[in-house]
Parts: C-alpha cells; sequence; structure tokens
C-alpha cells in the first residue's frame, strides 16, 4: 500500500470521525433561582433573585435510576443560571435541582419545589436551548408586604 493511499485512508476515517462528533447535540440548559419571598410557591411582585446560588443538573437512566450525568451550575447576579451538556439524553429523566442558597434568610429548600424537569434529547425543535422553571429557596420569615400581594390574587 503506498503512503498516498493510507493517508487518504487516515484522512477518510479522521473526517467521518469529526462529522459524527459534529452531529452531536450539545444542550443549553437555562433558568433562574429566586428568594421566596412569601413563601407561596410562586413568583410574586416581591420576589428577589438571588446571585451566586447553586444548582445541579441531574440525568437519570430511565431504567437503571442511577445518575448519569451530573453538572453544577451558579448563578449570576440576576439570579440566571447557564448549564451545557453534550449529547442526547432521550433516555434520561434530567432534572435542575437546588444545592445552596448564599443567603442564610433565604436557604431552605422546599419539599417537593426543589427540582424541575427538562428534556435534553433532540426532539426536532428549532433550538438546544432549554428553558428551565424558576426554583426558589424559602425566606424564613414572610415578609410583611406579602399578606396584601396576596390579597390582589383572590380579587375577581
Amino acid at each position: 500500500m503506498s503512503s498516498v493511499h493510507l493517508f487518504s485512508v487516515a484522512l477518510t476515517f479522521f473526517a467521518i470521525a469529526t462529522a459524527v462528533a459534529a452531529e452531536r447535540p450539545s444542550f443549553t440548559v437555562e433558568g433562574r433561582v429566586y428568594c421566596d419571598t412569601c413563601r407561596t410557591g410562586f413568583e410574586t411582585p416581591l420576589t428577589t433573585y438571588i446571585a451566586d446560588a447553586k444548582v445541579r443538573l441531574e440525568c437519570r437512566h430511565y431504567s437503571k435510576g442511577n445518575i448519569e450525568h451530573q453538572v453544577d451550575g451558579v448563578t449570576n447576579k440576576n439570579g440566571t443560571y447557564t448549564i451545557e451538556l453534550k449529547d442526547n439524553h432521550d433516555k434520561e429523566d434530567c432534572n435542575v435541582v437546588l444545592v445552596q442558597s448564599p443567603l442564610p434568610t433565604c436557604a431552605e429548600i422546599p419539599k417537593g419545589r426543589d427540582r424541575v424537569s427538562v428534556v435534553l434529547a433532540d426532539g426536532g425543535l428549532s433550538s438546544n436551548v432549554r428553558n428551565a422553571n424558576s426554583l426558589g429557596f424559602l425566606k424564613d420569615k414572610p415578609l410583611q408586604d406579602c399578606i396584601s400581594v396576596l390579597k390582589q390574587y383572590n380579587q375577581p
């Protein structure tokens, strides 16, 4: 075999490997972390967003239940995090979970509302950016203004 032929074969394998690697999707998960100042379980006009809060993206295998992928993230000054993860995760249940708040008076992780599901599978969507619902740490004591704000929600 000539060296030109070997070079041609090697170049072909490199091109195929590059093409396969380029086809792997890359997903970006974006979301916000807030301080639930009224302890309501949802954002209100009194909600504040938390900088430097820690979150984690966890992907568990559907049938095995074990964590296959785990990526940590931190919120910016606006309480927004951005986490990137490569590959298709269609056989995994992926969630962003609350890890830690930097605010001692707003650090309680609410049971049953500590995570939000995100789909990280290439399902024909035009974008690989996934917007996760906001997650909130509970304030130790609700703000006094919460009563008047919550009354607005009960108006017919």
